[in-house]
């Protein structure tokens, strides 16, 4: 069966800190995973990106440094300690070192991770990020491997296969893989539950074993429970609906519940978690942020000072949708804990729209929980399309993917139907087709506060229009496939590189000089 995306491992999540998803999240989540290899204490580190990549740029600006420095020093992403990690890292002696390297690799966004601890033990490991945080730890040690960090794993290094050991002594659930090279051998254990540690500590006393790691999920929901769904493609999906008598809603719940194997109440608590996450998110951006290194001050407030002296519309959803999203993107320019939605750079949208209209139509807690499964249904439908990585296709696959969302969410809130709801996220989507990935100072604030800003309109006017019945022409599967061709046509420099569109105008280039000092 293939693996589906899940709601919370790929598109609403991960809860996280800094400016990027792919560069913040995904290099937390690799380091995080990386350092289980060890068999001591981390000493050293070399951290290494690709000069003809993505990042060579804007590592360090886009937040890859806090990440991985986190994640490879073990710090929680919702601890506050996440702002300071290189005083930590310090601070416990440990030397970790960024650099601009030739290697080969196969993705924009790759890295090299060499990692050294204090028994003397090394590994090495290449990874990318995919986008929204995901990531495919693609070497270990030069073995080509295959994982997302969504398993149990158990890794071997052997002078022996051991395949008739292990055969032995595994549980059926417990799959492996045996990779070989010159006479040594890498084994690749996984499993979606807890491997025994006295299992583990048989295999230790194998005398061709030269060593065991115990690698544990890094993601949220563990892979290896799926079960098959009613509905595969869009329009069975549609189909499904109309014969049930169910909203997207409580089908993205459905099937997140085939994707995770968890119960209903289980993922219900979950989301209800990350909606918290997101209202806090609103909360303390209303209420004032500060820091240093940022493009824009606080604004967020200044919608409630127009609205009082009257300078704009009076009482307009409009206003609090753009009162919300300049709040969450101050939030997480402040490196306050956000939710990617699907990621960081448009984080803003979804919750933001969802909030403004939920108060607006006066939603039960139910009934914003299905609007947001809603959203990540179709977010998961992206998933498995292009994807919602910036420097593979530009900005269209974020804020045009949070617009879809959004758009499919607010009909779940007006009460609409399934069709009505891919239709609308099937229009917000086609107004974003094309859209350029171009921070100004490699800072993922602007002009992203102002995309994010009109992808949530987007989304609310797109939904508007589909719950009264205008026509959105083009199936939803359709738009997807449109991004993947529009993105083969736009150049590398549009492309969260820094080296197009806004990012090398004059003003913008004064203001990424101005930082640096």
């Amino acid at each position: 069966m293939k693996s589906l995306p899940s709601i919370f491992n790929d598109v609403i999540g991960p809860i996280m800190r800094g400016p990027s998803s792919s560069h913040t999240a995904a290099s937390w989540r690799v380091g995080k995973f990386a350092v289980q290899l060890l068999n001591g204490s981390l000493l050293n580190a070399l951290v290494e990106f690709d000069k003809n990549g993505a990042w060579s740029t804007n590592y360090r600006e886009q937040g890859t440094v806090l990440g991985m420095n986190g994640g490879l020093l073990e710090i929680d992403m919702a601890d506050d300690q996440m702002k300071i990690t290189e005083e930590i890292a310090e601070r416990k002696d440990v030397k970790i070192e960024y650099s601009i390297s030739e290697f080969d690799n196969t993705h924009p966004n790759s890295m090299l991770v060499t990692l050294k601890d204090d028994t003397g033990d090394q590994v090495k490991i290449l990874a990318a990020s995919l986008g929204g945080g995901s990531f495919e730890i693609q070497k270990v040690d030069d073995y080509r491997i295959h994982t997302k960090g969504d398993y149990y794993h158990l890794f071997i290094w052997s002078d022996d296969p051991i395949s008739q050991d292990l055969s032995a002594v595994f549980p059926q659930e417990i799959a492996w893989q045996c990779h070989s090279q010159e006479s040594q051998f890498l084994i690749i254990c996984k499993s979606s539950s807890e491997i025994a540690q006295n299992l583990v500590e048989h295999i230790r006393q194998y005398q061709s074993v030269r060593k065991v790691s115990y690698a544990k999920p890094i993601m949220p929901i563990v892979s290896g429970n799926q079960t098959a769904l009613p509905f595969d493609t869009i329009s069975s999906l549609i189909q499904y609906s109309e014969d049930s008598n169910l909203s997207l809603g409580a089908l993205g719940l459905m099937y997140e519940q085939h994707r995770s194997g968890l119960t209903e109440d289980e993922l219900i608590l979950k989301m209800s978690n990350l909606i918290e996450l997101i209202e806090t998110s609103i909360a303390i951006g209303l209420n004032g942020t500060d820091y240093n290194n940022r493009i824009l001050p606080q604004q967020s407030h200044l919608i409630k000072r127009a609205e009082n002296s009257k300078k704009i519309l009076q009482g307009s959803i409009i206003n609090k949708i753009v009162e919300n999203v300049a709040a969450i993107m101050e939030s997480k320019s402040a490196l306050e804990v956000i939710v990617a939605n699907p990621t960081a750079g448009s984080c803003a949208t979804v919750g933001a729209a969802l909030k403004a209209v939920s108060e607006d139509v006066k939603a039960t807690e139910e009934e914003k929980l299905m609007s947001y499964f809603a959203a990540g249904l179709v977010g998961a439908y992206f998933a498995m399309g292009p994807g919602f990585s910036a420097e593979e296709h530009g900005c269209q696959v974020e804020c045009g993917a949070s617009a879809g969302m959004a758009a499919a969410a607010i009909v779940e809130l007006f009460g609409g139907t399934t069709k009505q709801a891919l239709g609308a996220a099937s229009m917000a989507i086609q107004n974003m087709i094309g859209l350029v990935c171009d921070p100004i100072a490699d800072r993922v604030e602007a002009p992203c506060l102002g995309k994010n800003t009109s992808a949530a309109v987007n989304a609310l006017s797109s939904a508007t229009m589909a719950v009264a019945g205008f026509a959105h022409l083009i199936p939803l599967d359709q738009v997807l496939e449109t991004i993947q061709r529009v993105s083969a046509d736009m150049p590398t420099c549009v492309k969260c590189t820094g080296l197009g569109g806004l990012a090398i105008t004059p003003a913008a280039q004064a203001i990424k000089k101005k930082l640096s000092i």
